[in-house]
């Protein structure tokens, strides 16, 4: 029988802090005050419960507010001036664009940072070219982190636009080298399988609902399981890591973690937990979603 990995005794919490392009500002009364590049916004997030620490004034110069119109996330953006399509950003190398979405991100989640740091150093001290696969990749953030310290990437995504923007932020951050795939993901994965094809490393950022081009559905609590065991089939002999990273508030670390476990079925190490954000004062922090993670 197959000696499993071990699972960590205790959660780990994946703190992101603030970078050039990017703080979160305060938070507080449900919302957060970031500041992506030069420009302040504040976005819901229910789990602020407590007090915001910086006076109105600060909340009121904003330069965009979201209001949400629905619980699913979406809305509109409220402008202090001209409202802007794009600007660009940066996180160490890899540089892409910040975009005012109608799902109240901006084109990326600053807390996978702590997933981008992990993920960098993991390839630099490889000694060798890892084959990773991102699947949900939306617009590439970690795609191109994994490429510039030197990973061979295949990014999948349903989504033709975000497969699009991502490719803009590869051609601003210099990345030519990723194989950019538009198709549903767990097709994809059926049909990597069937070729015999092999990853060295893994991510999985699934939604907690989607589509894909041809109209398939994808619901993360019925179809995560089968979407795990197929994804532990295409880890290679000598395999480094498996991600999977979800935002549903009905899941946690630790199940993930038990089901991580069981796909993967090789020695090595499932760490768990929350990716949190970091206050620029340092002393609270938001958490956002939940990890798990396989490494030999």
């Amino acid at each position: 029988m197959t000696q499993g990995p071990i699972i960590a005794d205790a959660p780990s919490l994946m703190r992101t802090t603030g970078w050039a392009d990017y703080a979160l500002l305060d938070s507080g009364g449900g919302r957060k005050l970031e500041r992506y590049g030069p420009y302040r916004v504040v976005r819901p997030e229910p789990q602020c419960l407590w007090t915001p620490r910086l006076d109105a004034k600060a909340w009121d110069s904003a330069d965009a507010v979201f209001d949400p119109t629905d619980e699913d996330e979406a809305g509109r953006w409220r402008f202090k001036g001209k409202p802007v399509e794009s600007w660009a950003l940066a996180w160490n190398q890899a540089r892409f664009h910040g975009r005012f979405t109608n799902f109240r991100h901006l084109a990326f989640f600053p807390e996978q940072a702590a997933n981008w740091e992990w993920l960098d150093a993991r390839q630099r001290a490889a000694g060798r070219p890892l084959k990773i696969l991102n699947l949900f990749g939306y617009t590439g953030v970690a795609s191109l982190v994994c490429s510039l310290a030197g990973a061979q990437v295949t990014h999948v995504d349903a989504s033709k636009q975000s497969v699009q923007r991502a490719r803009e932020n590869a051609e601003l951050s210099g990345v030519a080298n990723v194989r950019w795939i538009v198709e549903d993901a767990r097709r994809f994965v059926q049909r990597e399988d069937r070729r015999g094809n092999r990853y060295d490393g893994i991510i999985l950022d699934p939604p907690k609902f989607g589509r894909g081009p041809d109209g398939e559905v994808w619901r993360l609590f019925e179809d995560l399981p089968e979407m795990i065991g197929l994804c532990g089939g295409l880890l290679s002999d000598d395999a480094s890591f498996l991600i999977l990273n979800a935002y549903a508030a009905r899941i946690s670390g630790a199940s993930m973690a038990g089901l991580v476990a069981e796909a993967v079925n090789r020695p090595g190490r499932v760490d768990w937990g929350e990716l949190a954000l970091v206050e620029e004062a340092g002393e609270r922090q938001v958490g956002l979603s939940f990890f798990a993670r396989w490494s030999s």
